[in-house]
């Protein structure tokens, strides 16, 4: 019985895939995502319950991998893959569907199986079964069982298609013959009654059965068929109260499986809400693993589905599992030892809830998601190849039968809330197609075979697609690919013949359907979208015939296609992806080229292509009028074997104009270029501009180069030519290069003899030309003796050049009579000598001649070969270029290594020798050298330096630590020495005299004092003063600056300008007002820094004199000119008073402002802003002072709250007995007695602690006088290991479990029988040695005073208003606020714990 191929849609196959063919299909995935769990491992020993799986939930994310095979999913996702499924319609069943229901109340279809046959159940409890041809062959049952059983909830046909069975929602299980349609059996008492059946599925054993109902238990049934009677067994395979299963699903063997290892175990796959177990029904039952599916949605629905799989070479189920998004397999299989193993694969993680999970084949799967959506993927790859929507199937659900509605709904809520999305009954797979049951409708979804694919892009003209996809079954990578079997070579045949198909067809669509209006833009972008393409495909097939043939003559009907076409060659030509072109195609290119201006691009195409087949003079006048020398010189290398001709042509051009002198343009001079490099290229065998010569050419080349250069006269010579035209011409347009190029050449010449004679040949002739003739410059000359000499050096040389002719070109380098030049000539001589040019010459006469020249650097390189080191210091002193380098000289000789001990010896004498022009040179470099080699000589230095300021200068490098050089490097010299720079310093450069008196140390203040009182220089006097000790005498000398400066502001205008023009004259740039400004500063921070060791009286001696300097000049001040400069004066004196306010009182400062003349004896407003600029302060003061108390006195408040909270906590004993009696303190007595409890939960009988003689300290405790024991545990002191007798030693160092309060505790027991019950009394709340300790941490965790102590000072401050603080006319005090490292740090304080 087969089904329709027509009605089905079948694609036809030319010979059916054989298992074999199958297997050996490449996989995928590169290798497989294998992790083999060891709790999955032994499977000998699972049982249901005790399989831990959390691993393999997680497994997946550890894997790297896993992870690089995701992503390169997605990377790759962009690949074409057309449309995968094919979607038809069985319309003869569908309408024999809602026939029936009409015509015999069949009712609607609720379930579908799918064999041979296809069977369909009805909600009136009726089966339809449907033959191939989609005929009704069978209607089992009747509307009346209906009635009774209910619909069909579930129907499932055996492997040889002969029975069916059919399950009812009301419990009832049918067994149907389906060769004469005859009821078989009646099963009524397989499972509990009152619950539907959900899933009825045959095994591959024709005996058995599984059933699951909606109680959620499964059962095994077992047909027996005994004495013609057929019975049927029933088995609990999982009971409902364990979880419910609401999808079972037996694992189903082809016939040519039926040997497969696994299958004789009858393998169930079973989907509870929690978990999957898979369970073996044979030999005898047995669970093999459990798998949790971890955290879900309650209301997703649990899929299952196995599949044989070709996975390394061996093929092996593997079940698909999901509940939720993410797709799970597990792969099951038998080793060689007969171990069974489950191992998890790579998950499939979507972004959907998954209703339905069905294989297409092993490697295709097809979802569909809650919203009836169809994911079709590969599962190797992971790759999503298409969706299609299904919403108009109007898919049957299984939701009635899951509430189980038609036996009064008894279900529990998990179930009925799975049920709302199922429907298993509704989607059937069978031979690679998947049938979907909708309400009135049957569908059929199979794969399209690789043909139809890409006939299906192209009736929607996708043409790029429909390459691109075929390209991909050429290649074999391609997805779910159906019809292309057998040999790889052939099928790539069968592919490349259907993409030649679609690019004709390509073309001529393009062609038909291009634009016919329009700017010429559009018709170019519509075919740019068509071209590239053909021409890319046509170039991966190899099919250049058919490019150039068949489609070339279509295109170039049109003009624009034509352009767009030759255009599209140019990078494929470039990147020699195509080297030959046909004749016809070459021309049109090159013409095409020409016309549009595109001359760089037919250069560049030129020197890939084969131009065999081209009009050689045409391309040579075609480049040569458009300057493509490269195209020109290829096209005659490769078109005519000819090497020669372009050269010629070349020296046409350049040689004319370099014959008379003129400049060459820029294209000449590319032009010359380009042929040094040809030259070079024929010399050295190589082609240009890219390539190899022939290798039989090489020699021939090589010599016909040769011949060509030493030509005596060109072919069209005129008769005012000289000899040897192309020699000269290269020597003119750049000696240096061609002579390199022969360089090169001449390092190839090894044991050649024809070449060799060429060698001596053209040296004879670059001799001849260069020597005796005045067109060439001293630096092109040197070069070709520098060749010369660098040949000659050669330990196989074979040239022979006359030595006179070296005498020759010494004499021409160094005339005298010539100064032109001078630099050139010293160094083309220098190279010569360099590259061996030495030996060509007399020594002496090199000498004579270089000095009397002025080549210092050659008269260097000669004493350096004599070691003649003192002669060369005279070179460099002489040599105005290089003067600046004699140090460093200097230096290498007298410490480097390799010198003897006489050599740096005269190098030394003769550095002293030129000492003073050294100094004059460059003092700062003279006095590191200096530094470093002839400390010793300071002194004679100085003498032989004679001039002032050379000794100014040489010192001042020498001593001042600010000139930059290590400190190390400054010799120990005497204190005369810095005192003689001191003077010359106040001479030469006095602003700077204070700085370098500030940095250096090593002067004596005595002298110093006096040689900068000598040069008036005050600011110096007073910071050397200073620095003795004598603050007074300092502060008198900047105070008698302070007034100079003030009389010069307040004198006659007169005299101010004519002042004004003097210091304009020494090159001063600031008004009198700034000098003040700048003189006051100083006096100030001179006060400043002295105040702080002086005493009241002696501060006064200090600020009052300034005071006074800074208000008498004001009162001289008439007249409205000097407004502005009181105003000046009025605010430096502000400025002075609030710095004094630090260290005066402000009564006695006001009491002095007030007797002064000026603000004296004006009204109260002149004197307005000085008082209340002084009041301000003292408000400002006075607010930060308050805020200061307030914050100190809240932070004292909190922390000492918070440790009175912690000790006086109560205690809680953690035994009931005396740690050292080990007795219970509940011990009835008559005498009442005392238990001590410490923070460490230790508890003692007060007469046993006393005993243990753990200390006892008597403090008097205020006026009381009463005596307070101080106790420690005895426990916890003991444990550290200290005696009785280092108690107070143990208390400071003791760990938290020891105590912070002690409490007495009485207890008293009233009567024998009464319990003992415990007072808590207080007696007194103290501190033991050790809180002591804890206290003192926390007041000294801050530097400085206590807080208790600050707190007492400003107690006193607000009960003494008159002095307080802010009047501090007692410094010696010992007030708080008087210490220099008083600070107030108002961080929080650290916390207690409670």
């Amino acid at each position: 019985m087969k089904i329709d191929d027509k009605e089905f849609d079948i694609p036809q196959v030319d010979t059916p895939p054989t298992l074999e063919s199958i297997l050996n299909e490449p996989e995928d995935e590169d290798e497989p995502f294998i992790l083999e769990d060891t709790c999955l491992l032994n499977t000998e020993n699972i049982d249901a319950h005790s399989c831990e799986t959390s691993s393999l939930a997680s497994s997946d994310s550890g894997d790297r991998a896993h992870l690089k095979r995701r992503r390169k999913a997605v990377e790759t996702n962009a690949t074409v893959h057309g449309s995968v499924l094919k979607h038809s319609v069985l319309k003869g069943i569908s309408a024999q569907i809602v026939s029936a229901a009409d015509k015999v109340d069949a009712g609607l279809p609720t379930a579908i199986t799918v064999s041979n046959v296809i069977a369909v159940g009805t909600s009136h409890g009726l089966a339809l079964v449907f033959d191939q041809n989609q005929a009704l062959r069978l209607c089992l049952g009747t509307t009346a069982t209906g009635a009774e059983y209910g619909a069909v909830s579930a129907l499932s046909i055996n492997h040889d298609c002969t029975r069916l069975l059919c399950g009812f929602a009301k419990g009832q299980i049918t067994m149907w013959d389906l060769a004469n349609g005859k009821l078989l059996r009646t099963i009524t008492d397989a499972h509990p009654p009152g619950t539907a059946i959900l899933h009825i599925k045959f095994t591959d054993l024709p005996t058995l059965a599984v059933c699951n109902d909606s109680g959620g238990s499964v059962f095994e049934l077992s047909f027996r068929r005994v004495m013609g009677m057929r019975t049927c067994e029933s088995r609990c395979l999982f009971s409902g109260s364990k979880g419910e299963v609401c999808c079972v699903e037996p694992l189903h063997s082809g016939p040519e499986l039926k040997d497969h290892p696994i299958t004789h175990y009858c393998l169930l796959a079973m989907a509870s809400l929690t978990k999957i177990l898979v369970i073996g029904l044979k030999p005898s039952l047995k669970v093999w693993m459990t798998f949790p599916y971890g955290k879900t949605d309650p209301a997703s629905v649990p899929q299952l589905a196995w599949q044989f799989v070709a996975v390394q070479k061996a093929v092996n189920p593997i079940l698909a599992f999901c509940r939720g998004d993410t797709v799970h397999f597990l792969l099951v299989k038998k080793d060689e030892s007969g171990t069974v193993h489950v191992i998890k694969q790579r998950q499939l993680q979507l972004s959907c809830d998954l209703i339905s999970l069905t294989w297409l084949n092993s490697r295709t799967l097809v979802l569909m998601d809650s919203g009836e959506k169809l994911h079709v993927y590969d599962r190797p790859s992971q790759e999503e190849l298409e969706t299609l929507d299904l919403s108009d199937v109007q898919l049957v659900y299984n939701s009635s039968h899951f509430k189980s509605l038609a036996t009064g709904g008894n279900v529990s809520q998990a179930l009925a809330l799975v049920g709302e999305k199922a429907c298993y009954q509704s989607v059937c797979s069978y031979g690679g197609q998947i049938v979907y049951l909708g309400t009135k409708s049957v569908h059929v979804m199979t794969l399209r075979n690789w043909r139809e694919r890409v006939d299906h892009l192209l009736k929607q003209e996708k043409f790029t697609e429909a390459l691109s996809l075929a390209w991909s079954f050429h290649e074999g990578t391609a997805k779910a690919v159906l019809g292309l079997f057998g040999d790889p070579v052939k099928r790539k045949g069968v592919v490349a013949d259907k993409m030649v198909e679609i690019l004709f067809q390509y073309v001529e669509r393009s062609l038909k359907k291009c634009p016919e209006q329009g700017k010429i833009q559009v018709l170019e972008q519509h075919f740019q979208d068509m071209v590239p393409v053909v021409v890319d495909y046509c170039l991966l097939l190899q099919r250049t015939d058919l490019l150039f043939n068949q489609i070339y003559s279509r295109l170039a009907e049109n003009s624009v296609a034509k352009g767009v076409f030759l255009e599209s060659l140019e990078p494929y030509i470039l990147s020699e992806r195509i080297g030959c072109l046909t004749a016809p195609v070459m021309r049109d290119l090159l013409s095409y080229f020409q016309e549009n201006g595109m001359m760089e691009s037919v250069e560049g195409c030129l020197v890939h292509m084969d131009i065999t087949n081209l009009d050689i003079q045409q391309v040579v006048q075609m480049c040569w009028d458009n300057q493509l020398y490269d195209a020109m010189i290829y096209v005659f290398n490769s078109g005519m074997n000819d090497y020669i001709s372009p050269m010629e042509k070349l020296f046409q051009v350049i040689g004319p104009p370099l014959h008379e002198g003129k400049p060459l343009t820029d294209e000449q001079v590319v032009m010359g270029n380009k042929l040094l490099v040809y030259i070079s290229c024929c010399l050295a065998g190589r082609a240009y501009p890219l390539g190899d010569i022939p290798e039989d050419l090489v020699p021939q080349v090589k010599n016909q180069v040769f011949e060509f250069l030493i030509r005596l006269h060109s072919v069209e010579a005129t008769q005012e030519e000289e000899v040897y035209p192309y020699i000269r011409t290269l020597l003119h347009f750049d000696t240096r290069e061609f002579l390199n190029v022969l360089a090169l050449t001449f390092e190839d010449f090894k044991n050649d003899k024809q070449a060799l004679e060429y060698q001596q040949r053209i040296v004879d002739i670059l001799l001849k030309v260069m020597v005796d003739n005045s067109d060439f410059t001293p630096s092109q000359v040197g070069c070709l003796f520098t060749f010369l000499a660098r040949q000659l050096a050669k330990p196989d040389n074979t040239l022979f050049v006359n030595r006179k002719l070296f005498d020759q070109v010494l004499e021409f380098l160094c005339s005298p009579d010539d100064d032109c030049r001078h630099t050139e000539r010293q160094q083309v001589l220098l190279e010569l000598l360099q590259v061996g040019g030495v030996v060509q010459f007399d020594e002496g006469r090199l000498l004579a001649l270089a000095e009397k020249a002025e080549f210092y650097q050659i008269c260097e390189f000669m004493y350096e070969q004599k070691h003649l080191y003192d002669q060369i210091i005279d070179c460099y002193l002489k040599d105005p270029l290089r003067k600046e380098e004699v140090y460093n000289y200097i230096h290498n000789i007298l410490s480097m290594p390799g010198y003897s001990p006489e050599e740096k010896q005269t190098a030394w004498n003769k550095s002293l020798q030129h000492v003073k022009e050294l100094v004059s040179i460059n003092p700062a470099k003279a006095a590191e050298l200096v530094a470093g080699h002839f400390s010793s000589e300071v002194e004679p230095i100085i003498t032989a330096l004679q001039d002032d300021y050379l000794v100014f200068q040489f010192l001042k490098n020498l001593l001042d630590p600010s000139e930059g050089h290590a400190p190390q490097a400054v010799p120990k010299l005497g204190p005369e020495l810095y005192e003689l720079l001191v003077g010359l310093l106040c001479r030469f450069n006095p602003r700077q005299v204070t700085a370098f008196l500030q940095t250096s140390q090593q002067y004596r203040l005595e002298e110093t004092i006096e040689i900068t009182k000598q040069h008036q220089l005050h600011e110096a006097t007073a910071y050397l003063l200073e620095k003795k000790g004598d603050v007074q005498g300092a502060f008198q000398v900047l105070l008698q600056t302070l007034k100079d400066k003030l009389h010069a502001v307040t004198q006659e205008p007169s005299e101010q300008k004519a002042e004004e023009e003097e210091s304009e004259m020494e090159g001063e740039e600031q008004t009198p007002l700034t000098r003040v400004e700048e003189a006051l500063n100083d006096i100030i921070s001179l006060c400043h820094r002295s105040s702080h060791g002086l005493n009241q009286q002696q501060r006064e001696a200090l600020w009052f004199p300034l005071l006074e300097a800074m208000m008498s000049p004001q009162k001289l001040l008439k007249g409205p000119d000097a407004k502005h400069t009181s105003e000046v004066l009025k605010e430096l004196t502000m400025k002075v008073l609030n710095n004094m306010s630090s260290f005066i009182a402000l009564p006695a400062i006001i009491q002095r402002i007030l007797q002064d003349p000026v603000y004296g004896k004006g009204k109260l407003a002149e004197i307005q802003g000085l008082i209340l600029g002084m009041l301000e302060t003292f408000n400002y003061e006075q607010t930060l002072l308050e805020t200061t108390t307030s914050l100190l006195n809240s932070d004292l408040h909190w922390s000492l709250a918070h440790l009175r909270k912690a000790v006086s906590r109560g205690l809680h004993p953690r035994q009931d007995h005396c740690n050292i009696c080990l007795q219970l303190y509940k011990r009835r007595q008559e005498s009442e007695e005392e238990v001590i409890i410490f923070s460490c939960g230790h508890l003692y009988h007060c007469q046993c602690l006393q005993r243990k003689e753990q200390g006892f300290m008597g403090k008097e405790l205020g006026p009381m006088g009463d005596r307070v024991h101080s106790w420690s545990c005895y426990k916890c002191t003991s444990s550290q290991n200290a005696r009785p007798g280092d108690r107070v030693a143990a208390e400071g160092g003791r760990a938290r479990s020891t105590s912070l309060a002690q409490t007495k505790v009485t207890s008293a027991h009233r009567g024998s029988a009464a319990e003992a019950c415990g007072r808590k009394e207080l007696s007194e709340v103290t501190l033991d040695a050790q809180q002591t300790q804890a206290w003192d941490q926390l007041r000294c965790m801050y530097k400085g005073p206590s807080r208790l102590s600050i707190l007492t000072e400003i107690s006193h401050c607000h009960s003494n208003e008159k002095a307080g603080l802010l009047n501090p006319t007692h410094p010696g005090t010992g007030s708080i606020y008087h210490s220099e490292n008083f600070s107030l740090k108002l961080s929080p304080p650290p916390l207690v714990e409670e």
